[in-house]
C-alpha cells in the first residue's frame, strides 16, 4: 500500500527501485534492470511532456481561443513531470548503495510485492492500455 499525499506512480517507483537495489548483490542483472527502469521512466515522462504541449498547441491553432480550463491540465501535467524528472535526476546522482536512505518506508518490498509493482507500472504504458484495440484490428 502507498500512502496518499505523494504521486502514487512515484511512490511504487521508488519501492522498486529500493527492492532492486537491495537485491543487487543477489543478482548483478538487477544494476542493469534497475538502470532500465529509470531511464525508461525519464523518457516516459518527456514523452508524456511533448504529448501535452502538442496537444495545447494543436487545440490552440485549431480553435482560436485560449481554454483557461485545458492550460490548468497542462499546466498540471508539466509541473507532475517535472517533479518526477527531478526524483529520477536524483536517483541518477545517487549511488546505489546510499539509495537505501531514500526508502519511501520501513516496509520492505519482497518479491512478490515487486513483480505486483511492475505488472501494475506496466499496464500503465500506452501500449499496454491500448493492446485490446491491436488485437481487435
Amino acid at each position: 500500500q502507498v500512502s496518499g499525499g505523494d504521486d502514487e506512480i512515484q511512490q511504487l517507483q521508488k519501492a522498486l527501485l529500493d527492492y532492486l537495489d537491495e537485491n543487487t548483490e543477489i543478482d548483478a542483472s538487477l544494476v542493469f534492470s534497475r538502470k532500465f527502469y529509470i531511464a525508461q521512466w525519464f523518457r516516459d515522462t518527456t514523452m508524456e511532456t511533448e504529448k501535452a504541449i502538442k496537444s495545447q498547441k494543436d487545440e490552440d491553432s485549431s480553435e482560436g481561443t485560449h481554454h483557461a480550463k485545458d492550460v490548468e491540465t497542462t499546466g498540471q501535467i508539466m509541473h507532475r513531470a517535472e517533479s518526477r524528472k527531478t526524483f529520477l535526476r536524483s536517483i541518477i546522482k545517487t549511488a546505489p548503495s546510499q539509495f537505501s536512505t531514500l526508502k519511501m518506508n520501513s516496509d520492505t518490498v519482497d518479491y512478490e510485492d515487486a513483480c505486483l509493482i511492475v505488472r501494475y507500472l506496466a499496464s500503465m504504458r500506452p501500449f499496454a492500455q491500448s493492446f485490446d484495440i491491436y488485437l481487435t484490428q
